[in-house]
């Protein structure tokens, strides 16, 4: 089942989540073992396509006519130099890759925390996203609609229509601290694509975070570890918290991306709740032991 036809199934009601095996959503199909490559470098459009392609490249992931959705993290009014958003390289970078391989439309948008014209300018992603061809606009009230996700906890909340409506996505987070959940990596980024009172999923905040990604699927998570934010998450603003690691990771396994992203900050993914229990739920895989990583280095 693609990702556009699980999301129709699961919010017209047709079948009950209890008839979807969660292990077939991020399963790689050819071999059934996680794959994952680490990139380093100091350019950040070279290291993002080299990424891509070391785990079988964008056209693996994005077919002609398919409209993506690209989403970045983009909800802070701050510089790419504070690490609080994602890098708007990459960003480019991943629009122009679905658009090589045959992606009709790419929409870039984010509901973001502070205002969003600050957000999408000072972020550097909407002129960014924009230049490589992207639709990019701000989140608008109207359009989110009530879905039933079916989560563990989470049941009837707002998701924006642009998420429930595209063929894929590419999940694009930064990589940097957070003062509830340790670190917000690839599964946390989907809070972005939901409206309602996001403050009330800080209770049981892990397996929220865990029921938004069952249910959004991701076709392709690229986690944006050009800089870290390593204290004072998620919105940061002190260089000094500020690591420069120059490094991009792809995968369709977010919790194997998310246990690797926690060991950018001497932790492991058993320190973090959500992929402990995203792993217990079948949805990846949180030993590094039982992933094929690809780790590759440019000069």
């Amino acid at each position: 089942m693609d990702r556009r036809n699980f999301i129709k199934t699961v919010t017209t009601g047709v079948i009950g989540a209890q008839f979807i095996d969660p292990t077939d959503l991020f399963a790689d199909p050819a071999t059934g073992t996680p794959v994952m490559s680490v990139v380093k470098g100091s350019d950040p459009a070279a290291i993002t396509s080299a990424a891509v392609d070391a785990i079988g490249g964008m056209s693996k992931f994005v077919s002609k006519g398919d409209v993506v959705v690209v989403k970045p993290n983009i909800g802070w009014d701050r510089t790419p130099e504070q690490a609080a958003n994602t890098d708007p390289v990459v960003v480019a970078t991943l629009v122009t890759l679905a658009f090589q391989s045959g992606a009709k439309k790419v929409k870039v948008f984010d509901n973001t925390c502070n205002t969003e014209r600050r957000c999408y300018e000072r972020s550097g992603i909407a002129e960014a996203a924009r230049g490589a061809g992207a639709d990019v606009f701000f989140t608008e009230e109207r359009k989110y609609k009530k879905v039933d996700l079916k989560g563990e906890k989470l049941k009837e909340w707002p998701v924006y229509r642009d998420a429930l409506e595209a063929d894929k996505i590419i999940n694009v987070p930064v990589a940097k601290h957070h003062t509830l959940a340790k670190l917000t990596l690839s599964m946390k980024n989907f809070m972005g694509l939901i409206g309602g009172r996001r403050n009330l999923l800080h209770q049981k905040l892990d397996v929220n975070i865990v029921d938004l990604t069952a249910f959004f699927k991701p076709t392709l998570t690229v986690l944006d570890a050009v800089r870290i934010l390593t204290a004072n998450g998620p919105q940061g603003g002190n260089l000094r918290d500020v690591e420069t690691l120059n490094t991009v990771l792809a995968s369709t396994d977010p919790v194997a991306i998310d246990a690797y992203g926690a060991t950018l900050f001497d932790m492991t993914g058993d320190d973090l709740g959500y992929v402990r229990v995203a792993y217990e739920r079948g949805l990846g895989e949180m030993d590094l032991s039982k992933v094929d990583i690809i780790e590759k280095s440019l000069s």
